[in-house]
């Protein structure tokens, strides 16, 4: 994969998305804008907080260009923006009383990913293969692994999962949800994966063993060392996310033989041995 093919818009200005179809999606009662782009099976990416920024669209770039075709709901924020500082300090605080997120511990399942739950049975009957495949980051990060009590759902990456806010231990969907992801993840023999930096305060390592507890070995998680984060983030991480935090995004270095860059192989590695037709 070249590591410059999604180089078509600079990373510290606005991405027009010019190359992304813009579709307006009604499902469950609920229109949501989803960027659309590619052939091959779907993948749903989901944006980190404060939105759809360059640095998550050139990762969508590089998993439609992989062969996918790639669902980016618009679930937050202002799409394409480069996250600023103010402005992103907003969109948090919107969001955290949005009745379609449950961003503390003991909500349960956010509302909104029945919505992508639904995405997924539509996309899945758009593009076939083998199934759909689903990569969250942060405040949608754990939003993957709850997808995957659709059946349409066959893969699923949990990037910096950082819900609930409030408890570091807790996984941010209902016991009944984990439970019977816990059964489909055995009876189908699949995989979910999950990356994490080791100093991320937002994701830490509690996490990531209360998700082996509830998966064992269908739960597949990577630790990656601070000193694999990229430092030059955009002003919304510099002043508000302090810590090493986006794994394929913010914190990635685009540069053979980063660890970063390798987690992005990994998980498009994972993705097309997941839900591409042999």
């Amino acid at each position: 994969m070249s590591n410059n093919n999604a180089g078509l818009t600079s990373l510290t200005k606005d991405d027009p998305l010019a190359d992304f179809a813009q579709h307006q999606v009604k499902l469950l009662d609920a229109t949501k804008v989803v960027h659309v782009a590619g052939s091959g099976p779907a993948v749903i990416v989901m944006h980190e907080m404060p939105g759809i920024s360059p640095q998550v669209a050139r990762f969508a770039r590089w998993v439609r260009d992989a062969g996918f075709t790639v669902y980016m709901p618009s679930l937050f924020g202002r799409d394409g923006a480069v996250p600023l500082a103010d402005e992103g300090g907003q969109i948090f605080q919107r969001v955290c009383v949005s009745r379609e997120f449950r961003v503390m511990a003991g909500g349960g399942t956010s509302p909104v990913v029945a919505w992508l739950k639904a995405l997924a049975r539509q996309a899945y009957l758009e593009c076939g293969g083998s199934g759909v495949g689903a990569v969250g980051m942060c405040f949608t990060g754990n939003f993957a692994i709850s997808m995957m009590i659709e059946p349409a759902l066959k893969a699923a990456v949990a990037c910096q999962p950082s819900l609930p806010l409030d408890d570091p231990a807790a996984i941010e969907m209902s016991d009944d949800d984990a439970k019977a992801i816990a059964l489909r993840l055995q009876q189908d023999d699949l995989t979910v994966k999950a990356y994490r930096f080791d100093g991320d305060k937002f994701c830490m390592a509690a996490r990531f063993e209360t998700y082996a507890q509830a998966f064992g070995d269908h739960f597949d998680g990577t630790v990656l060392p601070d000193s694999a984060a990229n430092p030059n983030t955009s002003p919304f991480f510099a002043q508000h996310i302090q810590s090493p935090h986006s794994v394929v995004t913010q914190h990635l270095i685009d540069r053979d033989g980063e660890p970063t860059l390798a987690a992005r192989d990994r998980i498009v590695a994972y993705l097309m041995s997941s839900l591409v037709d042999k």
